[in-house]
């Protein structure tokens, strides 16, 4: 999408255009190595995706590393780009997923709108939905809702995971944090 200067019959006016002002959102809500590694991924392809479309000016990167997504509140990087939006720094925002951006509905809903009244546009990758070409909100509603369950449900199988390991003995505990301990040959 190009945007035209406001010169009028000028050359230069028709020859030039502003690009696209683009940003990205990343998130994992761990910080576990693979978790690393799918965060470093999503921050390498999109800088790669936005720096090598001539239509395009990156912005920033903006994200939040192991940081869960259904509070908008505990999230730094997001609300950082949500104040460059409202300084209509963005045009844009790429994303992996609905549930990338939010996974409580409300919020998302929330987000969604309030950028769009910033005339900044949301590119959800996973789901193929431009928040610039739905005539409906409900499309963006139901993927919402199938994020915020698909967090409930994730959190609930981790919980269950981590209880059924306290049952057999085993107990994760973040030793990095207590100086002068260390895991037995026990665990």
């Amino acid at each position: 999408r190009r945007i035209m200067p406001n010169l009028e019959n000028s050359r230069s006016a028709r020859t030039q255009y502003k690009r696209l002002q683009v940003a990205a959102y990343c998130r994992v809500s761990t910080a576990q190595e693979e978790q690393e590694l799918s965060f470093e991924s999503q921050v390498a392809y999109y800088t790669n995706l936005i720096e090598n479309n001539p239509e395009w000016e990156l912005v920033e990167i903006f994200a939040d590393h192991g940081i869960s997504g259904t509070k908008d509140t505990t999230r730094p990087g997001f609300m950082k780009m949500i104040d460059a939006c409202k300084k209509h720094k963005v045009d844009l925002i790429l994303t992996k997923s609905m549930s990338r951006f939010a996974r409580n509905t409300l919020d998302c809903l929330k987000y969604i709108r309030l950028l769009k009244s910033f005339d900044v546009t949301i590119e959800f990758e996973k789901e193929g939905l431009n928040t610039g070409e739905l005539s409906s909100e409900i499309y963006l509603t139901w993927f919402s809702a199938f994020a915020q369950a698909e967090s409930e449900s994730l959190s609930q199988n981790v919980t269950m995971g981590k209880r059924r390991l306290y049952k057999e003995g085993h107990f994760t505990f973040q030793y990095k944090y207590f100086l002068g301990y260390r895991k037995g040959p026990d665990g």
